[in-house]
């Protein structure tokens, strides 16, 4: 005789098994990707510095009066590019609640 099951309750186990896997992924992503960014904080640290400098504001004049290779990568020197990006570590701080990778 074959054993009868509770289909609302099957349904219900495979819903919630879907949800663990998701989220177990998400996790495992989140991780690894905060690893990531920890690995990186002393170039947060150092881009920082660097657009607060005088080098900065040197490097980027220069670049404008076209004294930078054309064919030299200078994506730093984008003033909207490197002030968007420590925006965007600020806010991932918040996020994160964490205010010392800039420490």
């Amino acid at each position: 005789m074959k054993k009868k099951y509770d289909s609302e309750q099957v349904g219900r186990i495979k819903r919630n098994e879907e949800a663990f896997n998701r989220v177990a992924a998400s996790v495992s992503a989140l991780k690894e990707a905060i690893k990531s960014y920890d690995d990186v904080s002393e170039d947060i640290k150092s881009l920082t510095e660097y657009y607060e400098s005088s080098d900065w504001k040197k490097d980027f004049s220069d670049d404008e009066n076209n004294l930078i290779p054309k064919d030299l990568k200078r994506g730093v020197l984008s003033e909207d590019g490197i002030y968007n990006l420590l925006d965007e570590v600020k806010e991932l701080n918040q996020i994160l609640k964490r205010d010392d990778v800039n420490d």
